[in-house]
């Protein structure tokens, strides 16, 4: 089948070209034309609509920054809804479960089934075809699609035959990520506070009870620096806790320890770290404890 690709930012361009490797063509498309020029080096067709995509693609993949962006390429002016070829539609990003549920309504007045599967692991993985997808659907229609996933997961969840289902899934991976990030920070920073060297405090809690993504990755190698360039956009994760915040009331769930991190990311917001990057999440700690980690590795 061939594959078409909307939205090639930093995680959907190597996804396309993971793709595009494995199966030596690809039709794709970006609403910024410089985003797809390195598929275009490679020999992909690059389009000049979600709709020409649709029109000339069997399986349409779709990586999306945002809700408004989804429903854009979707349902918008030249969306995919308006393509005659598609047969499959994947989607990659974290949308939430309101948002599929439409776009799942849509596509089935045309026909074509949804694939729901949002990804994790961040851009150095994607390059190395290393990321996590987690997937719900119809089964037939996964059975379908994997081959392609295959291109760019070293690991593929099937979860349910549900589309929503793996939105769930990967919000509550997302709240749980950024909540060891945020006591990451408060606990490396009351000790620094206290006069322990971060180092030997990491040293520590990644050699007992306490290690996480966080402390075992991400602190290390985008805090303690001072570099903070995970490449993960804080607008993102602002619209990751929002989606948490959505689906925990729908089903009404416990908020106590997530809410505690909701609040911290709408904390960086409100400072100004829209734009910022994820690790930059430390700073609102740092400003509320009056103390700045110090820079102890290169």
């Amino acid at each position: 089948m061939k594959a078409g690709f909307i939205g090639t930012g930093s995680m959907g361009l190597p996804l396309a070209a993971n793709i595009l490797d494995q199966e030596k063509s690809l039709i794709a498309f970006d609403i910024n034309p410089t985003a797809t020029k390195p598929l275009a080096d490679k020999q992909a067709r690059i389009a000049q609509s979600p709709a020409e995509v649709a029109d000339n693609a069997d399986v349409v993949f779709a990586c999306m920054p945002s809700i408004d962006s989804f429903h854009a390429i979707v349902s918008g002016d030249n969306g995919i809804l308006n393509g005659d070829q598609m047969k499959i539609f994947v989607n990659l990003g974290t949308m939430g479960t309101e948002a599929l549920a439409k776009a799942e309504v849509e596509l089935a007045a045309t026909g074509v089934p949804m694939l729901d599967s949002p990804i994790t692991g961040g851009v150095q993985r994607a390059y190395d075809s290393d990321i996590t997808v987690i997937t719900s659907g119809p089964q037939a229609v996964y059975d379908q699609v994997e081959p392609l996933l295959k291109s760019f997961a070293r690991d593929i969840h099937y979860v349910g035959d549900k589309v929503g289902q793996a939105q769930l899934v990967k919000i509550v991976n997302n709240i749980t990520s950024l909540t060891n990030l945020v006591i990451g920070a408060e606990a490396l920073i009351m000790a620094a506070k206290g006069g322990v060297d971060p180092e030997k405090t990491l040293a520590v809690i990644n050699a007992g009870s306490g290690q996480n993504s966080a402390t075992l990755s991400k602190i290390p190698n985008f805090v303690m620096n001072r570099e903070f360039n995970m490449e993960a956009p804080m607008y993102i994760t602002e619209k990751d806790a929002m989606l948490w915040r959505m689906e925990a009331e729908r089903l009404n769930v416990p908020q106590n320890v997530a809410g505690a991190t909701y609040h911290t990311i709408r904390q960086a917001i409100a400072m100004g770290l829209q734009g910022a990057d994820l690790s930059e999440l430390v700073k609102v700690v740092e400003r509320a404890a009056g103390f700045e980690l110090p820079k102890t590795r290169d």
